[in-house]
């Protein structure tokens, strides 16, 4: 049975620039350390650390949300989940709020932590310097 991850990080940084790590290619191979190719448009595709991340822009708000399919290539063919990242300002920062449906139960505690490991740590190490 598909799971949910929700995880809430504040970031010492704008609104703006977290959504531009999250959305140009080039700044999320930079904290990904793998390369990207990120469509910046609803409906447009890409692709993250190399080709083991893909999936489907669904709703793109710069500075406050980002609404992708995604899935991972270890999933069963045609499986995807919905993520979506919320971005709000908060008092020294950005509160990342993140939501990802629909995560196959035998990846989920892989997920869960890798989202820790692979995004958010990277992200806050490449922001807040």
């Amino acid at each position: 049975m598909p799971k949910t991850i929700r995880q809430t990080v504040t970031i010492k940084a704008s609104p703006h620039a977290v959504y531009e790590a999250l959305m140009d290619s080039r700044k999320h191979a930079a904290f990904s350390g793998r390369p990207a190719r990120i469509s910046r448009t609803p409906g447009g595709r890409f692709t993250a650390y190399g080709p083991y991340l893909s999936g489907v822009n669904l709703e793109l708000v710069p500075g406050k949300k980002i609404v992708q399919l995604w899935r991972s290539n270890n999933w069963p063919e045609f499986h995807y989940s919905t993520v979506t990242f919320a971005l709000k300002r908060v008092k020294g920062g950005t509160r990342l709020s993140f939501t990802q449906l629909g995560v196959p139960d035998n990846d989920y505690k892989a997920k869960k932590r890798g989202w820790i490991r692979s995004y958010w740590e990277p992200i806050k190490a490449m922001l807040e310097k």
